[in-house]
């Protein structure tokens, strides 16, 4: 393959929010996308927007991941098709909030299946076709969450959580290679992850620390390109980690508990 053609991006969660955004940066630098997500309808007005403006190819592929088997259906999408692919972006995932006891199993176990499984198999899945590339990426989205236990969102935060000690153990094992591999931790970002998460009352507080799905997917996409181990974006959201470091626990935990209170 010529030097001067960009392998492709494949992004999950790519229809809205951070992932959509990303998929804009990349267009930007001229990278051709794989974009994934549950919607059709929503990629396939993504893909020709993204063709029209930037004049990439940008293919689609609506799948639910958080079935069983559907990280093998992406890989045999791209094996299919023989997409050279450059940079894995794994985005999707999403939050269940409210007393863990009191939660649907169901709705848990799904969270668990896409914020954490999904990332693994496609990770395991996609090194061999990274490999092939002469310098190649992959972009995990955790969360700020990550950094602490947060009661009322104690699975989400645990699997985020899980997202950065993976990522940062990969990272180490893939250092002789030619893949790097970033985390990028978020606070609240403007995308209806609060609303889609229930968290109604804490959407309107969170307003005030939003950040824009753009700003952050520009940060994310640098991060990932200067080979980054670990980011957190904004001066707020560094600060707050910094601050769940050298707080009790338990003192953390209960500030988090009265933030996101039922």
């Amino acid at each position: 393959m010529s030097e001067n053609i960009k392998p492709y991006a494949l992004i999950t969660g790519a229809s809205k929010g951070i992932g959509k955004s990303i998929a804009y940066e990349l267009a930007k630098k001229g990278y051709p996308l794989l974009l994934v997500a549950r919607s059709a309808a929503e990629l396939k007005v993504l893909s020709d927007d993204l063709k029209v403006k930037y004049g990439i190819n940008a293919f689609v592929l609506s799948i639910d991941l958080s079935t069983n088997g559907a990280a093998l259906k992406v890989i045999d999408w791209i094996k299919t098709n023989n997409y050279p692919v450059g940079i894995l972006v794994n985005n999707a995932g999403y939050g269940v909030w409210g007393d863990f006891s009191k939660s649907s199993l169901n709705d848990q176990l799904g969270m668990m299946q896409l914020n954490m499984n999904v990332v693994v198999e496609l990770s395991h899945l996609f090194v061999p076709v990274l490999s092939q590339q002469k310098q190649a990426y992959i972009l995990n989205i955790s969360s700020t969450a990550a950094y602490q236990a947060v009661p009322t969102l104690a699975v989400y935060s645990a699997t985020k959580a899980f997202v950065l000690s993976f990522t940062r153990a990969l990272r180490f094992e893939l250092a002789q290679t030619s893949i790097s591999v970033t985390c990028f931790s978020p606070g609240p970002v403007d995308t209806g992850f609060a609303e889609r998460a229930g968290l109604n009352a804490f959407s309107k507080m969170a307003e005030k620390f939003n950040m824009q799905p753009d700003e952050v997917a520009k940060m994310a996409v640098k991060a990932m390109f200067d080979k980054k181990s670990e980011v957190i974006p904004g001066f707020t959201n560094i600060i707050s980690v910094y601050a769940n470091r050298i707080l009790p626990k338990g003192f953390v935990e209960k500030m988090a508990a009265g933030i996101y209170k039922i």
